[in-house]
């Protein structure tokens, strides 16, 4: 059997805390989205996705080349509040370009979002993954990233953005901006496959086909290894999920399974090698990610409480081109202290909700305990409340968001400040 450190993915040469420059540029682009027909226009930031390590400061510079303002959304870049949209980073302007600089805290799978004012734009936006890889060397054969975005198209081939009345439209669905992928593996070896849910605003549902799939990370954040029941897990908007696949040999073609609720649609496949399994038998179990430091505690006794509702008539939520900075917090919070959220969906279908700035529990219903895991979003049933809770680390002003499971719906900002 290999050892793992023959098979480790080895980190980059840069030293931990070196800068790393990254240029970013908010323009127009095009998918191919349906076969022999001409392409779609899209707004993107470009096409593959960014590696840094875990330590790394980036050194960024945006330019924007489009028509309308954008704003950057970091998803899993926790407690840096220089880059929080619309609070402390306001919209950049078209023909304007800016320069900041990202400190790259945790490893994982993370996404930068443009299309926090994208509702209703002309064109839809692509989002960008950004992958920071641990310092430590992590044993796996392959690394992929696996984006899944969703497109409503008219008749004519051009695409509406989110908060747009889908009437006439179809759906499409790409995986790292094709129709389909095929991925080529052998057997027995170890696959690190980071899905991300792209689409604006559909809970989605993946599967493997005769494979075991191990549940190893959840939006950019190490989780206790757990067994996905029947190889299937479910991503809210915005949500990554990364995974471990021990290819079974003889296992055929693996089709990967993208469910919308309303039908399944195959996306991508593991194509299954002729050649000989990479190993003669399957690695040990896997061992959890390495850390990236939040609390393993969180004081639920003394904490602050807050109640939230969301979704059908919230006159205190603001959709983004509306909000400022001027409103009203939703609370307030000293910062080391753990807040205790209840969340409660009042529309009448699934709502998303996504924290900035901070990751949170899943709390077990009876409020003495939490999933082994740790979120920045969740999708929650209508009528329903889920309660979470974090740890209030970073000082600054962070954006909570909303959005109702329809294509057509807004999506709804508030904030919190830690202080």
């Amino acid at each position: 059997m290999a050892s793992l450190a023959a098979i480790a993915l080895q980190p980059s040469n840069r030293a931990i805390g070196a800068e790393a420059l990254l240029a970013l540029r908010c323009k127009e682009g095009e998918l191919a989205l349906r076969e022999k027909q001409p392409a779609t226009a899209v707004w993107s930031l470009g096409d593959q996705a960014l590696r840094f390590k875990r330590g790394d400061l980036l050194d960024t510079s945006l330019g924007n080349e489009l028509s309308a303002p954008v704003v950057l959304n970091w998803r899993g870049i926790d407690g840096v509040s220089s880059i929080e949209p619309l609070l402390t980073h306001p919209a950049l302007a078209p023909s304007v370009r800016e320069k900041f600089q990202i400190p790259l805290r945790h490893a994982g799978t993370h996404l930068c979002d443009p299309a926090l004012l994208g509702d209703g734009a002309p064109r839809p936006f692509r989002s960008l993954p950004l992958i920071v890889n641990e310092s430590e060397p992590v044993a796996v054969d392959h690394d992929e990233v696996l984006l899944i975005e969703g497109w409503r198209l008219r008749p004519d081939g051009t695409a509406i953005a989110a908060a747009t009345d889908p009437a006439g439209t179809a759906p499409v669905y790409t995986i790292n901006g094709q129709l389909s992928r095929d991925i080529k593996v052998r057997g027995r070896e170890r696959l690190r496959l980071r899905f991300i849910n792209g689409l604006p605003r559909q809970v989605i549902a993946l599967k493997i086909e005769h494979q075991d799939v191990t549940m190893m990370a959840l939006d950019g954040q190490p989780a206790e290894p757990f067994l996905a029941r029947n190889g299937a897990f479910a991503l809210a908007p915005g949500g990554r999920a990364d995974i471990y696949v021990d290819v079974a040999p003889g296992s055929g073609n693996s089709q990967i399974l993208m469910h919308d609720g309303e039908a399944a649609h195959p996306i991508a496949q593991l194509v299954l090698s002729d050649e000989a399994p990479i190993r003669s038998e399957n690695l040990p179990a896997p061992s959890a990610l390495p850390s990236n430091g939040l609390p393993a505690h969180l004081d639920l006794k003394n904490a602050l409480r807050v109640d939230l509702p969301f979704g059908g008539d919230q006159k205190e939520w603001l959709r983004p081109a509306a909000f400022a900075a001027s409103t009203a917090p939703t609370f307030r919070a000293k910062a080391g202290r753990t807040v205790v959220v209840s969340l409660t969906n009042r529309a009448s279908v699934t709502s998303v909700f996504h924290l900035h700035g901070h990751h949170f529990r899943l709390l077990d219903r009876l409020d003495d305990g939490w999933k082994p895991f740790w979120l920045d979003t969740i999708a929650i049933d209508a009528g329903q409340t889920q309660r979470i809770a974090f740890a209030a680390e970073y000082l600054g002003r962070w954006l909570i968001e909303a959005a109702e499971t329809n294509w057509s719906a807004p999506k709804l900002l508030r904030w919190f400040s830690v202080e």
